[in-house]
């Protein structure tokens, strides 16, 4: 958080990854992307936009060994701009839920940002890839996206034929559940649990 302006940076260097990435709550779908990764390219544009998140990353990774190091670390540093941005949490929805279709696909995604990470997905799929992107690493970036939000994250693909259209049903409702939850509530007083703290 950088006073007012909930945003969040992260730079991560590893020997198999080097990643620069913000994150804006409060932003326009202004989005700039350089990942090595295609289709995550556009589905990191499609979850910034529908969201209204402004969203940059670079990274270069091992993608000659394969996609997974990239994704998976961009999961991880965009969970941790996240968690940065949202600061103390007062006055937020905290919870938001999206449905979204896609041609013959539906997606929904539920959101808890209750500091207390877990992933329940639901999904399956025709292919196992789209292009060169394998679909087991949709989970992979999901997984490690509500770890290092510490949020409580649901996806449920309810149906659809199309793995393309049904993944980026996906990421749409990401962005617009997410969008709600970190959305201001006049009437919330303070952080939104009887506990006193998220």
């Amino acid at each position: 958080m950088e006073g007012n302006k909930r945003i969040g940076r992260v730079e991560r260097k590893t020997g198999e990854t080097d990643i620069s990435l913000s994150f804006a709550i409060d932003g326009q779908g202004d989005v700039s992307l350089q990942t090595e990764v295609p289709f995550l390219n556009h589905m990191l544009d499609l979850f910034a936009r529908h969201g209204h998140f402004d969203l940059s990353v670079q990274a270069k990774g091992d993608i000659e060994v394969d996609y997974h190091h990239t994704v998976e670390d961009i999961g991880i540093c965009l969970g941790q701009a996240l968690q940065e941005a949202l600061g103390d949490k007062k006055g937020i929805r905290r919870y938001g839920n999206a449905f979204v279709p896609m041609d013959e696909s539906l997606a929904q995604v539920v959101i808890d940002l209750s500091n207390r990470p877990h992933l329940e997905y639901r999904a399956a799929y025709p292919s196992q890839q789209v292009g060169q992107f394998p679909t087991e690493l949709v989970h992979e970036f999901l997984w490690k996206l509500a770890l290092e939000a510490r949020m409580n994250l649901h996806v449920i693909l309810h149906y659809g034929q199309n793995t393309h259209h049904m993944i980026e049903a996906i990421f749409k409702a990401l962005g617009r559940a997410l969008d709600e939850a970190t959305s201001f509530d006049a009437r919330v007083k303070g952080v939104p649990s009887t506990k006193g703290l998220l």
